[in-house]
């Protein structure tokens, strides 16, 4: 295996699942995440060995592409690499198998913040010894997503203590969380999105108000993928927070 290449293994736990006995889309997303934070601690750029240099790191963009959603107690082997470098801001790509098969691919793009000014440090300055490899999961330059053009859903969700981050910030997967909540009730109990994107834009904190939109796109000529976009706002003051664009289906179960 390529020593760029960090490898986790999980297991679907009876928390992790939902209705159907699937791993919930969020889940499966945490799983990447931590992958991710497990590597960069192993060669000491993870979130804790930056807060000693007044640093951490911020996901920025993020896109998975599901194939199949494991069930309770299957086994997940989870591949993740650095495949690109820039001056502000660093791409890390994801694999997911099991038994199976491919279960889900998945691209991502990451800056490091002073913690002091709010802007983007060089990631030459921590990620010069790194190792890359330069090969990508998910094709995507993380070109700006659509904002939703009308409201065809709208919900409110609070900021609660538990939705924190170490960065006292909410997390990011409790953004991609109330977005799938806004999702009408017929797709989330029929279907399962296919493909998630995000470009996150600004922080929420506790207390704060969530709004979260949705528009649903034109349906495709077999009517087997609807598509949303979905924007997150801050209550008080309308604050950009989040832009998602996300792909459901009926995947085969198999």
């Amino acid at each position: 295996m390529n020593d760029a290449v960090h490898t986790k293994d999980f297991q679907v736990r009876a928390v992790d699942i939902d209705q159907s006995g699937r791993i919930q889309p969020v889940i499966f997303i945490d799983y990447l995440l931590e992958s991710a934070s497990e590597q960069a601690g192993r060669f000491k750029v993870g979130v804790t060995d930056l807060f000693q240099k007044g640093r951490t790191w911020v996901l920025s963009r993020f896109h998975v592409e599901f194939e199949r959603f494991p069930a309770w107690g299957e086994r997940v082997e989870i591949r993740t690499w650095s495949s690109a470098k820039f001056p502000l801001y660093a791409v890390r790509d994801f694999e997911v198998t099991t038994s199976c098969g491919l279960a889900a691919r998945a691209t991502s793009s990451w800056l490091i913040i002073d913690l002091k000014t709010r802007r983007p440090a060089k990631t030459a300055e921590h990620l010069e010894t790194f190792p890359q490899w330069d090969r990508r999961a998910v094709e995507d330059d993380f070109s700006p997503l659509p904002a939703p053009a009308r409201e065809d859903i709208r919900r409110e969700f609070p900021v609660f203590f538990s939705d924190l981050d170490i960065n006292r910030h909410f997390t990011a997967t409790a953004y991609i969380h109330r977005a799938l909540e806004t999702v009408p009730r017929e797709i989330l109990f029929d279907r399962r999105p296919v493909s998630i994107e995000v470009n996150f834009r600004s922080e929420a904190f506790y207390g704060d108000t969530i709004v979260s939109r949705l528009e649903r796109l034109p349906v495709s000529a077999d009517g087997a993928r609807p598509v949303f976009l979905h924007r997150l706002s801050r209550a008080f003051d309308g604050k950009e927070l989040t832009l998602l664009r996300t792909a459901w289906s009926a995947l085969p179960e198999a």
